[in-house]
């Protein structure tokens, strides 16, 4: 297995990649080959289903934590967005441009898209390779912390690109602040998902937890763009 470093470059790397030059180009079926790839890559050094969070005992406490996680996070975003049309001042804060889809594409986002381009792949990716790579070496606070650390700079290239398509230049002081926001938010993103990985033994639970921060921040940023 690759080291923790060099894992953790090439993630990086690969989201300035994939965000600014390849796009949406496929990115449901190749994000799905890249997690094949990475399952395979685990079975070749050794690693079995528990070693991943794939462990078919786990299965029911994961998805009761996912169930429940996913239903509070139902609810903060329901508050948000009921508070946001309330106050006009704060609409901002779930506006997206790139929420004005038609209703067959919202549902192809929610359902397809974000479940299995987005959710599975990064969770296997960072609560699944990356946090077992970690634990191998560091303590589980500590792998905890640099994989989390490693899912946010994940996020800078999609921000610049959510920027953009707001018409909000990544540079300019608002810009920089929404990068370094969004980082900040996905690395605390990223401890509750390992948290949820961990304390479950299944990667159910941060599967559900970050598929319902996802969609439902979409639908929230569709209704408010509707």
């Amino acid at each position: 297995m690759l080291p923790l470093a060099l894992w953790s470059v090439t993630a990086v790397a690969w989201s300035v990649v994939a965000n600014l030059v390849v796009g949406d180009l496929g990115y449901a079926p190749r994000n799905l080959l890249l997690t094949t790839g990475l399952l395979l890559l685990a079975y070749l050094v050794g690693w079995n289903r528990t070693d991943i969070g794939f462990d078919g005992a786990a299965v029911r406490r994961g998805l009761q934590w996912g169930v429940v996680t996913a239903a509070g996070i139902g609810t903060v975003v329901l508050a948000a967005f009921v508070v946001a049309t309330e106050v006009p001042a704060l609409s901002g804060l779930l506006s997206d441009d790139r929420a004005a889809l038609s209703s067959g594409s919202l549902l192809a986002a929610v359902a397809w898209k974000i479940p299995v381009g987005t959710v599975l792949f990064e969770e296997v990716l960072f609560r699944g390779v990356l946090l077992k790579a970690a634990m191998r070496r560091h303590r589980t606070t500590v792998a905890v912390a640099l994989t989390s650390v490693v899912f946010g700079l994940w996020h800078i290239a999609p921000t610049i690109v959510g920027l953009q398509a707001n018409g909000v230049a990544p540079g300019s002081l608002a810009g920089i602040g929404a990068i370094v926001g969004t980082v900040a938010v996905t690395s605390v993103a990223g401890v509750a998902f390992a948290w949820l990985r961990l304390r479950t033994g299944s990667l159910l639970a941060p599967m559900l937890a970050h598929w319902a921060t996802n969609a439902f921040g979409l639908l929230a940023a569709a209704a408010m763009a509707a």
